[in-house]
């Protein structure tokens, strides 16, 4: 059963400014979580009424990431590097998200090693209807350093 994330984004991701794409983590368990954002002109790669479809692969990324961060502050522990490694299976059906347009992205973890490897299958619906899919495969090294507030920006 997932539960409510209450911390902000800011807390989960170290991006800072334009790098953080997406605008909350909803909810998630031990395996996944939900996140939001709702496509604005602000967004860094926002042009002519939307944002091109191919970013779903940085929003996916970014939602796995909010979902280790999650699992990193419920354990009381700060911040790790991770790294996505590739994707496989990248499906769109749009070529825009347009301006307004919520985008709900779900990542779930399929399987990880001792060595920090994981997969998650990860979707993004709109209004209920998936729009995007995809197989990410992430890493997170053993010992991986500690990220502080804008370190993934520099």
């Amino acid at each position: 059963m997932r539960t409510a994330i209450a911390f902000d984004i800011t807390e989960l991701l170290p991006h800072a400014d334009r790098m953080l794409l997406i605008d909350r983590a909803v909810e998630g368990d031990d395996e996944g979580l939900v996140a939001e954002v709702t496509i604005r002109e602000d967004c860094l790669f926002f042009e002519n009424g939307g944002v091109g479809g191919w970013v779903g692969i940085e929003f996916m990324a970014q939602a796995i990431g909010a979902w280790a961060g999650w699992r990193f502050r419920l354990r009381g522990e700060p911040l790790k590097v991770g790294f996505l490694l590739g994707t496989r299976r990248f499906e769109c059906s749009r070529p825009t998200f347009r301006a307004g347009e919520r985008l709900r992205i779900d990542v779930q973890r399929q399987y990880w090693t001792e060595e920090g490897m994981s997969q998650f299958d990860c979707a993004i619906a709109i209004a209920g209807e998936t729009v995007a899919t995809a197989a990410l495969t992430v890493f997170q090294p053993p010992g991986a350093e500690v990220l502080r507030k804008g370190d993934a920006d520099e």
